[in-house]
């Protein structure tokens, strides 16, 4: 199912298709998301159940983090582990699927000083979230209201090594706390090619794989609250194969939006849903006579 679904995936949106791009750039987000396995011996040994305020969690969880395509909710690579495994651990896989011309967006807990570095040795550019008391040494202010600015490793306690990004910082005032400030990390650092308020604005484009997430986790899984499979070895078989049958439903959706110069996003997830299981048993993908 790994193998099927990774043959498979790929960003689809062409130039032109609206909300896909920002100044030439493919929008493509990162984030992660759980999923609930069955309370057999061998998951618990394998995924282990999540601390939570009260205690341990009721399930042992899967971790998935994802690349999605911003303009058609597609995601197009994916990697699967224990709970116990960190969102920046399992990204470094995903993130080799990044390419020039991309613009990937993440939320804080994905920057680092390494991933950072990985991430932007594959050529795409960069937009993530940083956290508020994050240290910077300022080098220059731009015409925009941003700056450039240095970061460290942690433990480069000589500050040898320093990590030159923009940095974009503002506040929402309607609508959210006017008192928090956000900041932003960017690899593109000519205000010229990307001017802080379009960024800024741009950042929101991130939820829309949490958008995707829960096409994937309610509606496609249809709201069950544990994956059936009894071994890990099964549970990510079936978190592939769930992965595999998004996709396959995303370029069905993105098939019938080209067809008519629509927004796939704009289409019904559950409708295509349906149509597709409806189709699957009134025109099943392998005929009869077809060796096996």
């Amino acid at each position: 199912m790994k193998r099927l679904y990774e043959a498979v995936a790929r960003p689809l949106a062409v130039p032109g298709d609206a909300g896909a791009f920002y100044r030439g750039l493919r929008l493509v987000a990162i984030d992660g998301t759980s999923l609930s396995v069955a309370d057999t011996a061998e998951n618990l040994a394998h995924f282990t159940k999540p601390a939570t305020p009260l205690g341990e969690a009721a399930h042992a969880k899967a971790r998935i983090v994802g690349l999605l395509e911003c303009g058609t909710h597609a995601i197009f690579a994916a990697n699967a582990g224990p709970y116990s495994s960190a969102e920046q651990v399992l990204a470094q896989e995903v993130i080799d699927k990044l390419t020039p011309g991309m613009l990937c967006l993440g939320d804080r807990g994905f920057f680092s000083y390494d991933l950072w570095q990985r991430v932007a040795n594959t050529g795409a550019q960069l937009l993530f979230r940083a956290k508020s008391n994050y240290r910077i040494e300022m080098v220059a202010e731009l015409e925009d209201g941003s700056y450039l600015g240095n970061v460290y490793h942690h433990k480069d306690r000589a500050r040898k090594s320093p990590l030159l990004l923009r940095v974009i910082e503002y506040q929402i005032t309607e609508g959210g706390d006017p008192d928090a400030v956000y900041r932003l990390f960017c690899t593109i650092t000519d205000p010229e090619m990307a001017p802080a308020h379009e960024l800024a604005a741009l950042y929101c484009k991130r939820l829309e794989i949490e958008s995707a997430f829960d096409e994937l986790k309610t509606h496609q899984f249809e709201a069950r609250r544990v994956l059936r499979s009894q071994s890990p070895e099964l549970v990510y078989q079936e978190i592939w194969g769930m992965l595999a049958l998004h996709f396959g439903i995303k370029e069905l959706m993105y098939d019938v939006a080209a067809s008519s110069r629509g927004d796939p996003v704009g289409l019904s997830f559950v409708g295509s849903l349906r149509m597709r299981a409806t189709s699957a048993m009134t025109s099943p993908g392998f005929s009869p006579s077809a060796p096996c």
